[in-house]
């Protein structure tokens, strides 16, 4: 398992676009990938969770991936994240 403080720095948070585009990232990987954000934690590769989390721009979460590919996985995303998930 491993894991990573990131910060949201979109500025509208996770909305539809960026979730689905974090979620598109999350699928190419066969690790269980998920975040931890105000004491709940959403599935990443499912966009309702990460949508039902409320992130906005400015929060921190912490990925955590675990399985065969973690590794990859977190540095996917973490990149994915730090560069505005598209926006």
């Amino acid at each position: 398992m491993v894991s990573k403080k990131v910060t949201i720095n979109n500025p509208t948070g996770l909305h539809l676009r960026p979730a689905g585009l974090l979620c598109k990232e999350a699928m190419k990987f066969k690790s269980l990938i998920t975040f931890t954000f105000e004491g709940g934690t959403a599935n990443a590769k499912s966009v309702l969770s990460v949508l039902g989390a409320c992130v906005k721009c400015g929060d921190s979460i912490e990925l955590v991936c675990e399985g065969v590919d973690e590794d990859e996985a977190l540095k996917t995303l973490v990149d994915a994240i730090e560069s505005g998930l598209g926006e």
